[in-house]
């Protein structure tokens, strides 16, 4: 007979019975926890994403500092409107992608933002092209896939570029919001916002929405809740006790990654060690763990 660790959610019930090795493999397997913040953001994601189309589209900068769960909310959002097949009048069928997320390049220019969202398209295309014709198959497919939202992680890479880059790159994108009438989700670390504050215009067409650093508050606590719902340990940790959420939210700075990370590494020793519960005295063997450096933010917090 299956042990259960009512502990665990119904997966990770599963999980928990296997070796030691696969329950540590697992530990540093993507979990999404859907914590209010994220249910916050995805709310907002859907509004825009479901505006009427029009000439001037408003868009959407998210910050916050790095090792913050930005990639991981948007992620989860785009699998949310994953891509499917249409059959047409002739029985033809076309790929539709209602949400395309880009990964900035670290070569700051229009025509590297343009083979970025090329190949989050997962259409074949020859990077060597002239820009003028990149440009015009990135147009074809957006229109063609039917592409109701473009989100561009790491915009901050386009830091790197010269002023003019800069501005060429963030041209590029407003003209792809005009053509296209679709709203630009644009995600980075706080210092992403430089880039839009040179030019009024664009300032205006972006709303701007800060990942914060957690609090330790209730909704701290019922992050801890969730996290010792998908950690395979054989007994309860109690994460919310007072001793464990000060010392677990002190180690990791209130940053999610951070916090992620040090669970990780408590479950693994408890693992390895077979105690099967975060103790308080396995969180202080972590405290060496450095949090993700604190960046000034003068935008108001979610």
């Amino acid at each position: 007979m299956q042990k259960h660790y009512p502990h665990l959610n119904e997966k990770y019930n599963a999980i928990a019975t296997k070796s030691k090795e696969e329950r540590i493999l697992q530990l540093h397997a993507e979990v999404l926890i859907k914590y209010p913040k994220a249910k916050k953001v995805h709310a907002i994601l859907h509004h825009f994403m479901n505006r009427p189309k029009k000439a001037r589209v408003q868009n959407l900068l998210i910050t916050g500092e790095s090792n913050m769960g930005k990639t991981s909310i948007l992620r989860s959002f785009a699998k949310e409107h994953h891509d499917y097949t249409i059959e047409d009048q002739e029985g033809i069928t076309h790929a539709i992608k209602p949400v395309v997320m880009a990964l900035a390049s670290d070569n700051a220019d229009v025509k590297h933002l343009y083979i970025s969202i090329l190949e989050a398209l997962h259409i074949p295309f020859n990077p060597t092209d002239p820009l003028a014709k990149l440009r015009h198959q990135m147009f074809y497919l957006l229109k063609e896939t039917e592409v109701k939202m473009l989100i561009i992680d790491e915009i901050h890479h386009f830091l790197r570029g010269t002023p003019k880059q800069q501005r060429n790159v963030m041209d590029a994108l407003k003209n792809i919001g005009n053509e296209l009438m679709i709203p630009l989700i644009c995600v980075g670390i706080p210092e992403a916002s430089i880039i839009l504050t040179s030019d009024e215009q664009l300032r205006s067409r972006f709303d701007e929405i800060q990942l914060t650093k957690w609090a330790l508050d209730k909704n701290f606590l019922g992050l801890l809740q969730s996290f010792e719902k998908v950690i395979p340990l054989h007994k309860p940790s109690h994460l919310i006790e007072k001793e464990k959420a000060i010392l677990l939210h002190t180690i990791s700075d209130g940053n999610l990654g951070d916090l992620h990370r040090l669970l990780i590494e408590c479950a693994t020793y408890a693992i390895e060690n077979e105690i099967e519960e975060i103790t308080v005295d396995i969180i202080k063997k972590f405290q060496w763990l450095k949090p993700t450096s604190t960046l000034a933010s003068r935008i108001i917090p979610i």
